[in-house]
């Protein structure tokens, strides 16, 4: 930024006015708007943005959480934007990647469904950034409006001032404390600024000329200002020995704005000498910028050298001489070492920024294609393991509904252990083929206890009972003991064997009936202490819990998880309690799964 050779504040003079006679004190600050306009051009101060393109997605995250957790998180709003920026591109390049790995792997692009794991902390941080925003802004509108009316007071006091004044009145101090009143007034409206700043203006115009060009105030004022003046071209030397460029420009711009609003006018014979004087220092400090910019340069021509080496190294590990599976393992942990110290590299020249960064991608694509082309080799055998497993299921398949059980019992028990010893299959048909297999031995198993366990049953005899069970059951409300009743008539219910298949239904009413009274009694359907229960059932009962537990063991770990994203995971703060609550009650309920299950194994 240049300094214009003008004092901005000649503009103001009044030809036709004796400066040290008869010019009225704030005779120049009525002209102060347009005043403002052009000089705000000459000391406006560009800001370097700070860059984050060397930022991993896990820093750039971390960075927006320390800002969302300031008290002033709306002021880091230009800072939280381009931080967002970066980690929604890193997300967007991980996901890329994945998606990139998939279809190498000669997967449909349809079928392609990938959740980044950051993407939850990262919208969760945008939206609380978004509510602090939204919280300041309220709380901005209020104090303008209560500025507003702090200012519309200070211009009635000054329209008082010179016309209702009494005798005696000391209109120097009075004045003086009008000015320094609307100088600490806050800030209003920008819609409301302008009629507001050129009302107090025209006021103390109209106080001036009550004053009569009152040679003794103008006197005072101007030395007033001019001590003002001395003191901001004092500091403005000492920011020449500011170690920290941009934080001298910063202050700098601010002590431009304290010698427009708070230290002008002055004495003719000091405004020009003052001016230059402060407009000098003022180009010094900016030529340091020039400094600041050819060391950035520097320091982004050496990383984007560091850079291009890393690149060639990526293209020389995606074509190696001797291709085996310990070199793509090695080749693997280094091209994470690369990657990493890649993005932690800072910036580059900016217009060789989007190429530099595109030939790193595509090093990396060359690579992943050549270490994926190598391993598509070794699926030949997992290939022949599918085929083997596949035939093991069709015999499986057609002996399912067989009741040759002499021959048949030993025939699926051998195809179990056959099973076992096959190696892997490929991961897209792993969990199909398994559970195909698992199905046809559960169905003929099954078939085999329901034989075993129809001999000797009086079905019939058995609805009847259990038809005035549920009757029963139904009854009951959540008066006291009828959680007792409960396990009374679930017990005498497990002692009844079964019933005629067409009235099977029976079964499915009394579950869910009887979820319903636990759900009203609030009891938890494994807690119930049950008797009479088949070995068979017993195990059934334990496999349920089992896979409660599995589901509620993985959720306490998603929970911790979700937690630990966080870097003061605390239950003070207010945005976890219902975390740390569901985490609490998910505990408490394995706790008593695991509880049950015990029992259950001892006997007991």
């Amino acid at each position: 930024m240049s300094i214009e050779n003008e004092n901005p504040e000649n503009e103001n003079l009044n030809p036709e006015t004796n400066a040290a006679e008869n010019q009225p004190v704030e005779e120049t600050v009525a002209s102060q708007n347009s005043e403002t306009e052009t000089e705000s051009e000459h000391q406006e101060t560009e800001v370097v943005e700070e860059d984050f393109s060397h930022y991993s997605l896990k820093e750039a995250l971390d960075e927006m959480e320390k800002i969302v957790n300031k008290d002033d998180a709306s002021s880091f709003s230009r800072r939280f934007n381009t931080l967002r920026e970066q980690a929604n591109h890193k997300l967007s390049d991980e996901i890329e990647d994945k998606k990139h790995e998939y279809l190498e792997q000669g997967n449909p692009e349809e079928h392609f469904e990938y959740h980044h794991p950051q993407a939850s902390k990262l919208s969760a941080l945008v939206n609380i950034f978004k509510e602090k925003q939204d919280k300041f802004h309220k709380q901005q509108e209020a104090e303008h409006q209560g500025n507003l009316q702090e200012r519309l007071a200070i211009i009635e006091r000054l329209k008082n001032l010179y016309t209702n004044s009494e005798p005696g009145t000391n209109l120097f101090k009075s004045i003086r404390e009008i000015k320094e009143a609307w100088g600490n007034a806050g800030q209003v409206a920008k819609s409301e600024f302008k009629n507001l700043n050129n009302n107090y203006f025209h006021h103390l115009k109209m106080f001036n000329e009550m004053l009569d060009l009152n040679k003794e105030y103008l006197e005072q004022e101007f030395a007033h200002n001019l001590e003002k003046r001395q003191h901001i071209i004092q500091r403005a030397k000492e920011l020449l020995d500011e170690k920290v460029v941009q934080k001298a420009l910063n202050e700098l711009q601010y002590l431009h704005k304290l010698w427009k609003e708070e230290a002008e006018p002055v004495a003719e014979e000091f405004r020009e000498k003052t001016w230059e004087e402060f407009k000098e220092i003022s180009n010094k400090i900016h030529e340091r910028k020039s400094e600041l910019i050819a060391v950035i340069e520097t320091e982004q021509l050496e990383n984007l050298e560091k850079k291009n080496k890393i690149i060639e190294e990526l293209k020389t590990l995606s074509a190696p001489q001797n291709i085996n599976h310990t070199y793509w393992q090695q080749a693997i942990k280094r091209v994470e070492e690369i990657r990493s110290e890649f993005l932690k590299l800072g910036a580059v020249p900016k217009k060789l920024s989007n190429q530099n960064w595109t030939d790193f991608k595509q090093s990396l694509r060359d690579f992943n294609t050549a270490k994926n082309d190598f391993y598509k080799n070794l699926k030949g055998s997992q290939i022949q393991n599918l085929e083997e497993k596949q035939a093991l299921i069709k015999t499986a398949q057609d002996n399912m509904n067989s009741e040759d059980w002499d021959t048949v019992v030993p025939l699926f028990k051998k195809l179990q252990e056959d099973w076992k010893k096959i190696g892997h299959v490929p991961r897209s048909q792993a969990n199909k083929v398994w559970d195909d297999f698992r199905d046809a031995c559960n169905t003929f198993f099954k078939n085999y206890r329901d034989k075993n366990n129809a001999t000797g049953d009086n079905w019939k005899e058995n609805y009847k009972n259990k038809k005035a069970l549920l009757e029963e059951l139904k009854a009951l409300s959540d008066e006291e003991g009828a959680v007792e009743k409960i396990e009374t008539i679930k017990n005498s219910w497990n002692a009844i064997g079964k019933v005629p298949k067409d009235k099977l239904s029976i079964n499915t009413e009394f579950n869910k009936t009887l979820r319903e009274k636990l759900k009203l009694n609030k009891i938890n359907e494994f807690d119930l202490k049950e008797e009479n229960l088949t070995e068979n059932q017993l195990t059934d009962k334990a496999r349920k819990i089992k896979n409660q537990i599995t589901d509620l063991e993985s959720e306490v770990v998603q929970l911790e998880n979700n937690l630990a994203f966080f870097n003061s995971p605390t239950r003070e703060n207010p945005l976890l309690k219902d975390t740390y609550d569901k985490l609490d009650s998910k505990k408490e309920q394995l706790e008593s799964l695991k509880v049950t299950l015990h029992n259950i194994i001892a006997g007991e």
